[in-house]
C-alpha cells in the first residue's frame, strides 16, 4: 500500500489554511476587523476591574443640565440663553486661576467672535489693565464706564473679556476640531492649542486618537482678506497650486495669487505698498503647524515637554517627546498618527476630581466681591478638563467608545493626558508578530487534530482556545499589550480544526469501510471493531509470530467421486439427456457444496470465536492463524482450543446427521412400500487438523482491482498444512 500521499494531505491542508488565514490577515478586511474591535472591547471593559496606578491631578469642570438651568435663571444676576456669552468662561477661568490649576483644557468651540453678546463690567480698578490689553490686540473701540451705588464700572465686550482671561490665566488650552482653530483673537492670548476630534472606526466607536493634526496658519494679509465680508474668502477653500494660489469668492470671480520661485506671495497684491517702512513686501503665504491631541498637551503641561521638538516617526511607529529634564515618553502610532486610547479611566472612576462650572462662578463672584471665604483650592495644580455632560441636542458630548455606548467624550482627553503621564500605552503587536502567531497557533492546532483521537483532539482546541484567549486578556490588563484574537482563533485553530475532522472523517470512514469489507467475513465482529479502532495498524506487510491451522473435512473428495458415480449411473438408468441430466447433476452438485459449506461454515464460527483469522477456504479446506492482525500473546493456545471446539462441533454435528439418517432409513421402508424413491442419506464426514506456531509474512495480498486478501505466507504455514494431511 501506498500510504504517503495519504499522509501528505493532512500536511497540506494545514499548511493551506494557515496561509489562507494569514493574507486575510494582511487583506486587513473590514469585517474581520470589526470582530476583532469587539474583542478589544471586551478587554477593555475587563482591565477596568483591574485598575492600575493613574495620575493623582487630573480633573473636570462639567456643564450640567443643572449648571444651564442655574445660570439661566439668574445665578450671574442674568438670564442668559442656550448659547451663554464668552464671559461666563472668562469669570470660569479667572476663578480656575486663582486656585492655582496647572492647565484648562476647553472641550468647549470658540471658533468665532459673538458681538451680538452683552458686555461684562470690570471695576475701574481695573480699567489701566484692561485698556492695555485693548490697546495691545489693536481694538480702536473706547470703553464705555458707569457707575453703580458710587462704585465706577468700565464695560468690556464679552469676547474681550475672555481673551483677557486667556491672557490673565497663562494656562488655557483652547479646543480645535477637524483643523478649524478657534478665532485668532482666542488663539493668540491662549496658552496652547489642542485638537478634539473624535475619529471614530466604521463601527462608530471612538477607540483612538490622532496625535496631531497638521494646520495650515495663514498670513495676516489672507486672514484680513478673510474677514472682510465684501469681498467674500473662504480660506478653508482655498487651492494651493504650483506657483500660485487660487481664492474661491462668494458669487464673485475667483482671485489669483501668484507666487514666486521661493513660495512666497507680494503683500503689494494685498495693498502692501502702505506697510510702514522696514516691512518685508514679500512673505510666504501659510505656515504649516502642529496641533497636538488635547491630553497630549494637558500631559505636556504637567511633564515640561516641549512638543515643538517631538520627534515624529510614523514610519518607524513612534513619536518621541522630551523635556529638558529628561523626561521621555515615547508614543506607539501608526503610519498615519493614529494612537489607541487606553481607556482605563471611566467617567465615573473616583480618582477624577469632579466641579460643576456653576460652583466655579459662584466662587468667582464671592471672590471678585471682596467676600471672606475660606476657599478650598480644590483644583489646585489640577490639569481640568471643562467640558459638557449635558444631555440636549446642542449640548450632549457622548459617544460610543470601548466602555459603554454613551459615554461622556470629555473623557478621552483624560484617559490620553493619564498615558502620557504614566507612560503607560496600549500596544498592538507588530504585523510580523500577528502572522507568527497564526502559524504557531494553526500549527498546534493541526497537530492536535491530527494525532489525536477526535474527543481528545476536541478537548485539546478547546484548551488551546481558553488558553490563548486568557493570554490575551492577561496581556492587555497587565500591559496593555493587544494580541490578535480572531484570526488566531477562528481562523487558525478552529478553521484547521474543522477542516481536518472533515478530512479524518471522509478519510477514516473510507478506511474503515475498507479494513471492514477485507476483515468482516474472516474475523469476530468484536476484532472488526477493535482493528478499526486501533492507532497503529500494519496491513502492508509484517514479519510475525503466529499459529496457523489447517482444518480438513475428510472423506469429502471420496464421497464427492461417489456420489457423481451414483447420479451418472442413475441418469444412464432413466435415459436422461440434455437439461434433464445436466439438472440432475446441478442437483447433486448443489447438495454437496451445501454439506461441505455446513462443515466449513461450523470451522469458520468456531476460529472467529477464539479470535482467530480465517485466511481462506481451500477446497474442503479451512485455513485460519492467530496472532495478527491483531496482536496476541495467546495465539498458540487459542488456536488449539479452536481446534478441539472444532472437532467438538463436528462431532455433534455428526451425531444430529446420525440420528437423521436413522430416521430416514424407516423412511425409506414405507417410500419403498409404497413405490416412491428412498430419500438419500446424510453424508456423515470427520475432522483433520493440523497447527504449527512461527514466524511468517503477513499482509495483504492482491490488488483493489481484483482479489484482495489478508493471508501469510512462508515455510512455517507450509509445515501445518503437511501436518494436516
Amino acid at each position: 500500500m501506498k500510504l504517503k500521499p495519504v499522509k501528505l494531505a493532512p500536511a497540506i491542508i494545514a499548511t493551506s489554511v494557515i496561509l489562507l488565514v494569514c493574507l486575510l490577515d494582511l487583506a486587513r478586511f473590514e469585517f474581520l476587523q470589526r470582530f476583532e474591535r469587539i474583542t478589544y472591547d471586551w478587554r477593555s471593559k475587563a482591565a477596568l476591574q483591574f485598575p492600575q496606578p493613574t495620575a493623582t491631578n487630573l480633573s473636570a469642570v462639567l456643564i450640567s443640565d443643572d449648571s444651564i438651568a442655574a445660570i439661566n435663571h439668574g445665578l450671574l444676576k442674568h438670564s442668559y440663553g442656550l448659547y451663554w456669552p464668552r464671559h461666563i468662561y472668562g469669570r470660569m477661568l479667572r476663578e480656575l486661576a486663582a486656585q492655582h490649576a496647572r492647565a484648562a483644557g476647553f472641550d468647549v468651540i470658540f471658533r468665532e467672535l459673538r458681538p451680538d453678546h452683552a458686555a461684562v463690567s470690570v471695576p475701574t480698578a481695573q480699567s489701566p489693565e484692561v485698556t492695555n490689553f485693548l490697546a495691545a490686540i489693536g481694538d480702536g473701540k473706547p470703553t464705555q464706564s458707569y457707575q453703580d451705588n458710587g462704585d465706577e464700572f468700565t464695560l468690556v465686550e464679552s469676547d474681550e473679556f475672555f481673551a483677557w482671561q486667556l491672557q490673565r490665566a497663562g494656562m488655557a488650552i483652547l479646543a480645535s476640531e477637524h483643523a478649524v482653530p478657534p478665532h485668532r483673537l482666542f488663539v493668540a492670548n491662549a496658552f496652547a492649542i489642542g485638537d478634539i476630534s473624535a475619529d471614530t472606526d466604521p463601527d462608530g466607536v471612538l477607540r483612538r486618537a490622532l496625535a496631531f493634526r497638521t494646520y495650515t496658519n495663514w498670513h495676516s494679509a489672507f486672514r484680513l482678506v478673510e474677514a472682510d465680508p465684501g469681498f467674500g474668502v473662504d480660506l478653508s477653500k482655498a487651492q494651493v497650486l504650483p506657483g500660485k494660489i487660487i481664492l474661491p469668492r462668494r458669487e464673485l470671480e475667483d482671485v489669483e495669487i501668484k507666487l514666486d520661485a521661493d513660495g512666497q506671495f507680494d503683500l503689494a497684491d494685498f495693498g502692501g505698498s502702505k506697510l510702514p517702512p522696514g516691512v518685508p513686501l514679500r512673505a510666504k503665504p501659510f505656515t504649516l503647524e502642529r496641533v497636538w491631541h488635547m491630553g497630549i498637551v494637558l500631559a505636556a503641561r504637567e511633564l515640561g515637554l516641549d512638543l515643538s521638538a517631538a520627534t515624529v516617526d510614523l514610519p518607524g511607529g513612534k513619536i518621541i517627546f522630551r523635556s529638558k529634564s529628561g523626561n521621555e515618553r515615547v508614543v506607539p502610532v501608526d503610519r498615519d498618527g493614529y494612537f489607541l486610547i487606553n481607556w482605563e479611566l471611566p467617567f465615573t472612576d473616583p480618582r477624577i476630581a469632579k466641579e460643576p462650572i456653576e460652583q466655579l462662578l459662584v466662587e468667582d463672584q464671592q471672590r471678585t466681591a471682596g467676600a471672606e471665604v475660606n476657599w478650598p483650592q480644590s483644583l489646585r495644580d489640577k490639569l481640568v478638563l471643562i467640558g459638557s455632560s449635558a444631555t440636549g441636542n446642542d449640548l450632549t458630548d457622548r459617544g460610543a467608545t470601548p466602555l459603554g455606548k454613551a459615554t461622556l467624550l470629555v473623557s478621552k482627553h483624560w484617559n490620553v493626558a493619564n498615558s502620557l503621564i504614566t507612560g503607560r500605552f496600549v500596544r498592538p503587536v507588530a504585523p510580523a508578530a500577528e502572522l507568527l502567531l497564526i502559524m504557531l497557533l494553526g500549527s498546534l492546532a493541526a497537530a492536535l487534530t491530527w494525532q489525536s483521537k477526535t474527543y481528545v483532539a476536541s478537548g485539546g482546541v478547546v484548551i488551546l482556545c481558553a488558553v490563548y484567549s486568557g493570554l490575551c486578556f492577561w496581556a492587555y490588563i497587565q500591559h496593555r499589550l493587544v494580541l490578535p484574537l480572531v484570526l488566531p482563533l477562528g481562523g487558525a485553530v478552529l478553521a484547521e480544526y474543522i477542516m481536518l475532522v472533515t478530512y479524518r472523517v471522509v478519510f477514516e470512514q473510507t478506511e474503515r469501510r475498507r479494513v471492514k469489507s477485507v476483515f468482516s467475513k474472516i474475523v469476530a465482529p468484536d476484532v472488526v471493531n477493535e482493528l478499526l479502532d486501533a492507532e497503529t495498524l500494519s496491513l502492508g506487510g509484517a514479519r510475525r509470530e503466529v499459529t496457523v491451522l489447517f482444518a480438513d473435512v475428510r472423506g469429502f473428495t471420496e464421497l464427492a467421486d461417489a456420489v457423481q458415480a451414483r447420479t451418472a449411473a442413475y441418469v444412464a438408468e432413466k435415459h436422461f439427456t440434455g437439461r434433464d441430466a445436466e439438472a440432475c447433476f446441478d442437483q447433486i452438485a448443489a447438495e454437496m457444496l451445501q454439506t461441505v459449506s455446513l462443515y466449513l461454515g461450523l470451522i469458520g464460527d468456531t476460529v472467529k470465536n477464539h479470535g482467530g483469522t480465517l485466511d481462506k477456504y481451500i477446497g474442503d479446506c479451512a485455513m485460519a492463524f492467530w496472532g495478527a492482525p491483531k496482536s496476541n500473546p495467546r495465539h498458540a493456545l487459542d488456536c488449539v482450543r479452536a481446534a478441539i471446539d472444532s472437532q467438538r462441533g463436528i462431532h455433534q454435528l455428526n451425531e444430529k446427521r446420525t440420528q437423521i439418517n436413522l430416521e430416514r432409513e424407516v423412511e425409506n421402508k414405507a417410500r419403498t412400500s409404497a413405490g416412491l424413491p428412498a430419500k438419500a442419506l446424510l453424508p456423515v464426514l470427520s475432522l483433520g487438523t493440523g497447527i504449527n506456531t512461527g514466524a511468517v509474512m503477513v499482509g495483504l495480498m492482491g490488488s483493489d482491482a481484483h482479489l484482495f486478501n489478508y493471508t501469510v505466507l512462508g515455510h512455517e504455514v507450509n509445515l501445518a498444512s503437511r501436518l494436516e494431511s
